[in-house]
């Protein structure tokens, strides 16, 4: 491995792609002791928006730091979904949270 940074371990393609899967299924496991008209709707779109959050964290680049490319990410992505349940603060907490826990991962473990 030719990379002058210490604890890079993988590609950020694959670093999204594991993060989005994991982030997607936490966020899923905490939906499903609630209610939905829809569950297995609410449950796959919530599982989506979550990758995508998870996926693109690693592949942005901009001149700030890592995970606060994961907060912004982890907002922005957020924002649709708690404007169209109107769940504002359970919906943009965990997108802010789960994306900086992703920028950090990612800053220290993609290429």
């Amino acid at each position: 491995m030719n990379n002058k940074r210490k604890g890079k371990l993988m590609n950020p393609v694959i670093f999204g792609t594991v993060a989005g899967v994991v982030f997607g299924t936490i966020d899923m496991g905490l939906m499903v002791p609630m209610d939905f008209p829809d569950k297995k709707t609410a449950l796959l779109g919530a599982f989506c928006s979550r990758f995508a959050i998870g996926f693109l964290i690693p592949l942005v680049k901009m001149p700030i730091p890592v995970w606060v490319i994961g907060a912004v990410v982890g907002l922005l992505l957020s924002v649709p979904d708690a404007v169209i349940t109107r769940a504002y603060v359970p919906i943009l907490t965990t997108g802010l949270v789960g994306g900086l826990i992703i920028g950090w991962a990612a800053g220290r473990w993609a290429v």
